[in-house]
């Protein structure tokens, strides 16, 4: 088998603008699918210890699917990934709004975020990747400045998913893209994700109130159920947080090289997926509000906890802290963070 993209039609928009799908397939057979409706990955497929592949992201088979009021699956988000505290910021003194889309908060971008765009899509056949592009204009969803971004998209023959995100701007403002893919290492063969073991690379997290957003506050993991340093299985503690996890850690020692901060082992089927990012923080939620109102063409409904996400991003509300990692990006500068999923099979686990 030898790498390869192929491109397909995915749906139609209300307007008539056509959407595609593309998939990239390595030399290991593994099968990623991309389209540039949202910038979204639609599936991803990977072997268990047998050999047998499995669809291990949630997802829909058409465009349809994502039309529907539906999670983020699998989307890039943004201007603005997580939330802004009551869906306003500074900069150099201007106040800037945005929608209160999560009242009374901003999450992920507004109303018409980055994951409802249809973005410019450029296969890259050197790289086994896809080079997708979208630009923002000033004022979009209240964020000022002209935004020109681009996510590029590759896929190694060691089952290694990189995405890359670049951005520039005329204007200062906030930035920050990350990947909302919702993973179920089981494919299928379980309804939830209690059993699959994590590690996170981390001694902290940022504290929330009851809105899900920063206090500013740290909290040590140490003597918590947060405290992943060691591999723990997800139901182990969950019940020990109010609403399931749905925090954000603390990259140790961030500094814009690539570093370990996660992997999740499926038990059963020994598949095993690593994060690595040049990210200050990552994002685990263990998919608390899906609520079974969503499903698929085939009645497939998306229950609570059936699937957790692996966020890398700077700090949520970072625009309003400055004892954050600043998340704005300045004229002349360029955004540029770069995540990697590696899936492989730990036997012997």
């Amino acid at each position: 088998m030898r790498a390869d993209i192929k491109k397909e039609p995915f749906g139609t928009l209300p307007g008539g603008q056509e959407v595609s799908l593309y998939r990239l397939t390595n030399a290991a057979g593994m099968v990623v699918k991309i389209t540039n409706y949202g910038a979204i990955i639609t599936s991803i497929v990977t072997p268990d210890k047998n050999g047998e592949a499995g669809e291990v992201a949630l997802g829909f088979e058409d465009l349809e699917g994502y039309l529907q009021k539906q999670p983020y699956f699998g989307s890039v988000v943004g201007r603005f990934a997580n939330r802004i505290k009551n869906a306003r910021f500074s900069i150099n003194g201007q106040e800037y709004e945005l929608a209160a889309n999560k009242a009374p908060n901003h999450i992920h971008g507004g109303l018409s975020g980055f994951d409802k765009k249809v973005w410019q899509a450029e296969e890259l056949p050197a790289l086994n990747g896809l080079k997708l592009t979208y630009t923002s204009p000033d004022g979009e969803e209240g964020y000022p400045g002209n935004l020109e971004t681009t996510i590029t998209y590759s896929l190694t023959d060691d089952n290694e998913l990189t995405i890359r995100y670049q951005a520039t701007t005329d204007k200062a403002t906030p930035v920050n893209l990350t990947n909302h893919s919702y993973f179920n290492l089981t494919a299928g063969k379980s309804e939830l994700i209690l059993d699959h073991v994590v590690q996170i690379a981390s001694d902290a997290y940022t504290l929330v109130d009851d809105t899900q957003v920063p206090t500013g506050e740290v909290q040590q993991v140490e003597g918590t159920p947060m405290d992943f340093r060691e591999q723990h299985v997800i139901g182990e503690r969950i019940a020990q947080v109010p609403g399931g996890y749905d925090h954000n850690y603390i990259v140790p020692q961030a500094d814009g090289s690539i570093k370990y901060v996660a992997s999740v082992l499926d038990p059963e089927s020994k598949r095993f997926m690593e994060v690595f990012t040049t990210m200050p923080g990552v994002q685990f939620y263990t998919g608390n509000a899906l609520d079974g109102s969503v499903k698929d063409k085939h009645g497939k409904v998306f229950v609570k906890q059936c699937a957790l996400c692996l966020e890398t991003q700077h700090f949520p509300d970072a625009p309003n802290h400055e004892e954050f990692p600043s998340a704005i990006l300045q004229p002349g500068e360029t955004y540029d963070h770069t995540t990697i999923y590696k899936f492989s099979v730990k036997k012997g686990a």
